[in-house]
């Protein structure tokens, strides 16, 4: 198959990975070999080639947090656990929920998340792309001082600036200050 080739119908089958939907049709969008999955009556196609990975839900995912809101923490996607070696094909601005921070009650955004923090979080909602860091490993992985712009170093459940001495709370991950996603 090759992209825009025709596979079937919405009546038949139901697009997988690979495919796309339009008019009632199911058609190729990428070259490869088709495969049907009778059972659940799911076609896709099987790329032939590499191709730039695509985020799915319950990915994780690192990024920046670019605005705060009200309710909201505005997240700039950086990368995705597992693809290191391509581009994200996919990546469009993100946002945390108040409800998706933590299981507890957050009084207010600015004690869970800071502008310029590094975040690890699971794609909640692929369409809408809200974030969810209430998992335990999921939150901030890198912050920094809201006064003097420094890295902050964790220090017991709080986060502490070694050049100013100011102390801040954060959705810490149980990752922070490693690296690993």
């Amino acid at each position: 198959m090759l992209p825009g080739d025709f596979i079937g119908t919405t009546e038949e089958f139901r697009a997988g990975i690979g495919t796309y939907e339009r008019m009632g049709g199911i058609y190729a969008s990428v070259t490869g070999t088709v495969k049907v999955n009778t059972a659940n009556r799911f076609v896709s196609v099987n790329p032939s080639i590499g191709t730039p990975p695509l985020l799915r839900q319950g990915d994780v995912v690192v990024g920046q947090v670019t605005g705060l809101r009200d309710t909201l923490a505005l997240v700039t996607i950086a990368g995705a656990k597992g693809t290191t070696d391509r581009e994200i094909s996919n990546i469009s601005p993100a946002v945390i929920h108040v409800s998706n921070i933590k299981k507890a009650y957050v009084r207010n955004i600015s004690y869970e998340f800071g502008i310029f923090d590094i975040v690890k979080a699971r794609i909640a909602d692929i369409k809408n792309m809200r974030l969810d860091t209430s998992e335990p490993e999921m939150g901030v992985m890198k912050a920094l001082c809201s006064r003097c712009g420094t890295a902050m170093v964790l220090d017991n459940s709080k986060l502490k600036c070694p050049e100013c001495g100011r102390v801040e709370t954060r959705k810490i991950s149980t990752d922070y200050g490693t690296g690993i996603i």
